[in-house]
């Protein structure tokens, strides 16, 4: 494939409240917010990628079209601490295998092994069996 001219520069998430959305993720990344422009509020850019929330007026609704995957070596306690910052579980995915959670406004997120893990044909998984 040919180098393309184009790159993913940054990920915006559009947020009824920035700074709580931004300080929350912030927690959960380890990337502290570091400027704010006009709308947005930005964490400190990571292996190239930004990661901005924007004000918006507009609720959420419906299911997220893309979602993060974050890794952890052990997605479990994680998932203790994410909801310890506001987050909460999304039971109605368990089906999958993954841990899906949501963020402080709803969005999805899933927290992944940092290793690889199987799926199946249809992609479950089976790596919080056990837990």
């Amino acid at each position: 494939m040919a180098d393309s001219p184009m790159h993913i520069n940054a990920l915006i998430v559009d947020a009824a409240d920035p700074e709580r959305l931004a300080a929350f993720w912030a927690e959960v990344l380890g990337r502290p917010v570091v400027g704010r422009t006009g709308p947005y509020v930005w964490l400190r850019r990571e292996n190239g990628l930004g990661l901005g929330f924007q004000q918006t007026d507009e609720p959420k609704s419906g299911k997220n079209r893309m979602h993060f995957d974050i890794t952890s070596p052990d997605p479990a306690s994680e998932q203790q601490r994410v909801e310890a910052l506001g987050g909460r579980r999304l039971e109605q995915y368990a089906d999958g295998g993954f841990l899906v959670m949501a963020d402080p406004e709803g969005n999805e997120f899933c927290i992944i092994p940092e290793g690889p893990f199987e799926l199946d044909d249809d992609g479950r998984t089976t790596y919080l069996e056990g837990r």
